[in-house]
């Protein structure tokens, strides 16, 4: 038995006289056609949308640019001759429409625009994830990733101070912002303070305040950090860059539960939860005399470790897509999908700056790209540049043979293993099979 085609959903805003008589030839070819104002676009779902452009949304094209970003899909613009002539009218479509129409229109033409950008939609969607609840902020499908939510959701609704390990820009402050969120103390405050980035000779004042004439300067009293979060989350970044001086002061409060400001002499007690995070190693660092053991031991009472971008297998093409329409806001640009090549590229990267590293690149590849799709010179990636890897055995090779293969299918892939595993030319028992036997996911 034949399966009934997919609904194809045709969005025409601000329709003219001759997109009306357009309709019914759409309609009798399959489109299911639906039209409004521009004012209500944002609420129709659609998997192709036609606009009459008009001088008005020349004037005002932020309204056209929230419509289209939203929609998450791709737009056809319809003009006519007045329009045609307007400054800049050329590189706003260009930018932001996969193709436009000149009234009058020709039928079969726009029949097959229309197709095409239908085909252009349903690639673009996938892989595109769209965030409006911060709950979902920890993104990903890779086993790591899971596992952490997981974790925090265990650990978040208790009182004990939290170890936050991890290479930097591997989402630390993340990690460190779900577990005050899913806390019974969410609403209180959330306070961080990073404690390589703050002038040694400041950082008790920062952390402790300080009473009006504790010093040159101190024309008034200064609620420090620690007494800022009182009945919330203390987050401190870097604790591997305090200095030993602070490590005691900061243990005396942990020990005690109350601080006193700098030149003050009366105890303020103070109810936080302390959450803290490092990417030294820190039992070197003690092993060094550069961190007090016992100050370990009071912020090591749970701990999570945050997995490299390396690692996250599945998770790249996500968390691009993600970042795509996130700074598209930014640049003001449309977000733009990433071509074969910035793939490949971005596979073979190593990421040693993490998923800070994979923002930063995308917000540069928007920013630069060209096209309609980002490539992998946008990003400062070299598609073809690949280290060789050491010499071993047959077997060695058709091991990481193995194992890149499935990486690589699920960068592109990840929500749809079924597809994975076709594109492999395995069954779908035997991809469940490799995944397991390499580790992944």
């Amino acid at each position: 038995m034949n399966e009934a085609p997919a609904l194809r959903r045709l969005l025409v805003v601000d329709p003219c006289d001759d997109c009306h008589r357009l309709l019914p030839g759409l309609r009798s070819v399959g489109w299911d056609v639906d039209s409004c104002s521009l004012e209500n676009a944002a609420d129709r779902a659609c998997d192709v949308g036609l606009l009459r452009l008009q001088p008005c949304h020349l004037d005002h094209p932020d309204a056209v640019k929230e419509v289209i970003s939203r929609s998450g899909t791709e737009w056809i613009a319809v003009l006519n001759q007045e329009v045609l002539r307007l400054q800049n009218v050329g590189d706003f479509v260009c930018e932001w429409f996969f193709d436009f129409h000149t009234l009058p229109f020709d039928v079969s033409r726009v029949q097959v625009t229309l197709g095409r950008a239908f085909g252009m939609a349903r690639l673009r969607g996938q892989g595109t994830v769209h965030i409006d609840q911060p709950e979902h902020e920890l993104l990903g499908d890779s086993k790591p990733i899971r596992e952490l939510r997981k974790l925090l959701s265990k650990l978040a609704p208790t009182e004990s101070p939290v170890l936050i390990r991890g290479e930097s820009g591997t989402g630390k402050e993340l990690v460190a912002r779900t577990l005050h969120r899913q806390s019974l103390r969410h609403s209180k405050p959330f306070v961080a303070i990073n404690c390589g980035a703050i002038p040694e000779h400041l950082i008790q004042s920062e952390l402790f305040g300080h009473e009006k004439g504790a010093f040159t300067g101190a024309h008034q009293r200064k609620v420090g950090r620690i007494e800022a979060a009182n009945g919330g989350t203390l987050f401190l970044d870097e604790i591997g860059d305090l200095p030993l001086e602070l490590q005691a002061n900061l243990l005396r409060f942990l020990q005690e539960k109350h601080i006193e400001r700098v030149g003050g002499s009366q105890p303020i007690p103070v109810d936080v939860r302390v959450l803290a995070a490092t990417h030294v190693d820190l039992e070197a660092a003690i092993e060094k005399k550069r961190f007090r053991e016992d100050l370990y031991y009071r912020l090591n009472v749970l701990q999570v470790a945050t997995a490299p971008l390396r690692e996250r297998n599945g998770d790249l093409s996500m968390l691009a897509n993600h970042f795509s329409h996130f700074y598209s806001h930014e640049t003001g640009r449309r977000p733009r999908s990433f071509s074969e090549d910035a793939l490949i590229a971005m596979g073979k990267h190593d990421w040693p700056g993490n998923v800070r590293e994979l923002a930063n690149r995308v917000r540069r590849g928007l920013v630069l790209a060209e096209g309609r799709q980002i490539e992998a010179r946008d990003l400062g990636l070299i598609s073809h540049q690949a280290l060789a890897a050491p010499m071993g055995t047959l077997e060695d090779y058709k091991h990481r043979a193995e194992r890149q293969a499935l990486c690589d299918v699920l960068n592109r892939h990840s929500d749809n293993l079924s597809i994975a595993a076709r594109v492999l030319g395995i069954s779908r028992p035997t991809f469940y099979r490799l995944l397991h036997k390499h580790q992944i996911r």
